[in-house]
């Protein structure tokens, strides 16, 4: 018997075919959720991971909103001409306090999981108020408004308490700071930078992102995120055998 026989004959018996849908369906499940029960040990272990202060945290969130992940993954695959051009192949881990993961795979520009510290904080804001400064061939729309708009941050104390809703571990003493941190990042001579670093760690970059330490605003943010991708943790800069997880 054909298989399209096979087919007809089930699609004249309701009760086998729908046994059949499920017993089917049933295939792919198995295979997406048997490897949850095993994910302790196939995601590596991470203990540099910092987490994205409220600057960067508010940086993702217009990364987000102006659809940044439409163009530019933030995935590196393990083929060598990736590696070769972007550097280390990207890790589980690296994304654990990302929600939603940016991963993708549309690359109308270039992936950007190690864009940061790749260029100056300069390049980065002249390349968003107009890419054709820094790139004459680039086709990336400019987002001249980011540098004239002032960031809100009234609000920067709830997107981390939502953060710690889905797992992130904010402390209640980085959430009720929120905003204090956020203008101590980005103005390195405040009384608010030496807060920074005590809550997020010694490697948290403080600096004027868009060069006016006085004003902060959405491109502070953006730079301030793009700066920090990659180098949340260095795990994916260390030899397997020093991971704590298996590979």
């Amino acid at each position: 018997m054909s298989l399209f026989g096979l087919h007809y004959r089930l699609e004249r018996r309701a009760i086998g075919f729908v046994l059949a849908i499920i017993a089917v369906a049933s295939i792919g499940g198995l295979v997406e959720i048997a490897p949850l029960f095993t994910i302790h040990q196939t995601v590596e272990d991470a203990p540099d991971m910092r987490l994205y202060t409220p600057l960067e945290l508010a940086g993702r969130n217009i990364y987000i909103r102006e659809g940044c992940y439409a163009c530019h993954s933030q995935m590196i695959r393990t083929l060598r001409d990736e590696v070769d051009r972007y550097g280390p192949y990207s890790l589980a881990v690296e994304s654990k306090y990302d929600h939603p993961m940016l991963w993708g795979s549309k690359r109308t520009g270039p992936d950007l999981a190690r864009i940061g510290e790749k260029y100056s904080d300069e390049w980065h804001v002249k390349h968003l108020n107009n890419p054709r400064d820094v790139v004459p061939v680039s086709i990336m729309p400019a987002y001249g408004w980011l540098l004239k708009t002032e960031l809100r941050t009234d609000d920067l104390s709830l997107h981390l308490r939502a953060q710690r809703t889905v797992g992130v571990p904010y402390t209640d003493d980085m959430i009720e700071n929120a905003a204090r941190d956020a203008y101590g990042q980005a103005n390195p001579d405040s009384p608010q930078a030496e807060s920074v670093s005590r809550r997020y760690g010694k490697e948290t970059t403080l600096r004027a992102f868009d060069g006016r330490p006085t004003v902060l605003t959405e491109m502070d943010a953006l730079v301030a995120y793009l700066q920090v991708l990659g180098r949340l943790t260095m795990a994916a800069q260390k030899p397997l055998a020093d991971l704590g997880g298996r590979r």
